[in-house]
């Protein structure tokens, strides 16, 4: 009788897997994206079953059971540029776009983080800082703190988001501290004096403060944007052993007293110097108030954040910056970025993929002087006319559907078929591939001992969720 039974509940097991699996496919959704435009991130009629077969096609192993690191969301840089752009827009036709890009229904496409600077970037239209003076004077108590600057554009469009998705995630990064505080008193290069350690690291809690009286809160913030590229206006020249002094004797320190919760990332360069953060986080004073280190790919390769995984596996790792320059290069532009970043960020660990301006007008305007004249937005903003350009497709195929807490999961590359694979909150399975080869491949996705068969033309990009 036991026996009986046994079989019994193995057989039902059986059922009930073969029940769920197939449950999942009739839920099974395509979109794709092609290097000739033909197709720009749409879902496809058809969908897909998983089966028992025995053919011999390459194979992309989906397993749920062997986990990565947590996602928090993928999405765009809002410069002030891109708010001042958006807030000049008919307020129908920015309450579409607004909604399309950060709404999760219909065809929205669910951008869930945004990183924005802390005063100007070089996407702004003028440098301005929170707290300017004439020249020769100082502020140390920052009485003249003000969030003014980012009252007419920013700060609209980001309680209009919010609206939409009281959810999403903002990390704040400064391009330049207030020039009274900089060793040339200018908004470009400079270093921070020593005297205003403690004066800057109150600069940046009370800008996370004032922005919660706001109802916006800062996530995260990184210390620095590109600390090592004292080029740009405005920017900011600052070492690793200096910003890893800053960090553990003054921002941490002021965050802690202050029961500030925004997460403090370091670096947020280039990943040709891993060194960077790896020397600061080696530094325990300094590692105990960090909570990981950001990324740009304008030098280096993707996989040396794996490096810095390795040698501090307790901290989050975060891809926060990268450009598209214009005009734009479609089939080129959308092959590297989903390889380099889509797939190749969480695959190396990062829990973001932020691709660079979210908007720009036709002549990749406003910027300061000095900024990046050729800096192509996400989706270009001509009055009310939006045209959408390659980022903005390059992080739909994620956002939509890799939600905040999202799981990366284990997936094998196999020939040309570059690829990653999450678990989202809801269960639901995503896998992102992308055809490198200049033929068209078939190939199979395996879950659970079965397997879909699918084709992919030359240089396309698929979202397969299940």
């Amino acid at each position: 009788m036991k026996n009986i039974y046994n079989i019994i509940f193995i057989t039902g097991l059986c059922f009930i897997n073969h029940f769920d699996i197939r449950a999942q496919s009739k839920n099974a959704e395509i979109w794709l994206t092609s290097p000739d435009k033909s197709i720009l991130f749409q879902k496809q009629a058809k969908t897909f079953n998983f089966e028992v077969t025995t053919n011999t096609l390459p194979s992309i192993i989906v397993d749920e059971n062997k986990t990565f690191q947590k996602m928090d969301g993928f999405g765009f840089t809002l410069t002030g540029g891109s708010a001042m752009l958006i807030n000049q827009m008919g307020a129908n036709e920015r309450s579409a776009l607004l909604k399309e890009l950060f709404a999760t229904n219909n065809n929205n496409i669910g951008v869930s983080y945004l990183r924005i600077s802390v005063g100007a970037s070089d996407l702004d239209d003028h440098v301005f800082s929170y707290d300017d003076l004439p020249n020769g004077q100082t502020d140390t108590e920052l009485a003249k703190f003000s969030l003014a600057p980012d009252q007419q554009y920013l700060i609209p469009v980001l309680k209009q988001i919010l609206a939409i998705n009281p959810d999403i995630k903002i990390l704040v990064s400064p391009w330049s501290p207030p020039t009274w505080m900089k060793t040339n008193g200018n908004s470009k290069g400079g270093s921070l004096k020593p005297e205003y350690y403690t004066t800057y690291a109150k600069y940046l809690a009370k800008y996370v403060q004032e922005m919660k009286k706001e109802g916006i809160r800062i996530d995260a913030m990184t210390v620095q944007n590109e600390p090592l590229h004292p080029g740009n206006n405005p920017s900011l020249l600052m070492l690793p052993e200096e910003q890893a002094l800053f960090v553990k004797k003054h921002l941490g320190p002021t965050f802690k007293t202050a029961k500030i919760d925004t997460k403090i990332i370091i670096y947020d360069h280039n990943a040709d110097r891993p060194d960077y953060p790896i020397s600061i986080l080696d530094d325990p004073e300094a590692k105990k108030y960090i909570d990981g280190s950001a990324f740009h790919l304008y030098g280096g390769s993707i996989h040396a954040l794996t490096d810095v995984h390795n040698a501090h596996p307790d901290k989050n790792l975060y891809f926060t910056e990268q450009w598209i320059g214009s005009p734009g290069n479609f089939p080129g532009d959308l092959g590297w970025h989903i390889k380099s970043l889509i797939i190749g960020g969480p695959r190396n660990w990062c829990k973001t993929v932020l691709e660079w301006n979210l908007a720009a007008d036709p002549k990749q305007n406003p910027h300061t002087e000095g900024g990046c004249t050729e800096c192509l937005g996400a989706i270009t903003i001509d009055k009310n006319n939006i045209t959408r350009n390659p980022a903005y497709y390059i992080i739909a195929h994620a956002s939509k559907f890799v939600r905040p807490n999202s799981v990366r999961i284990a997936s094998n590359n196999t020939m040309t078929l570059t690829n990653v694979a999450f678990k989202t909150p809801t269960g639901k399975k995503v896998l992102i591939v992308q055809n490198e080869s200049i033929k068209p491949q078939k190939f199979n996705i395996s879950y659970q001992g079965k397997k879909a068969v699918q084709t992919l033309e030359a240089g396309m990009v698929a979202t397969y969720v299940w």
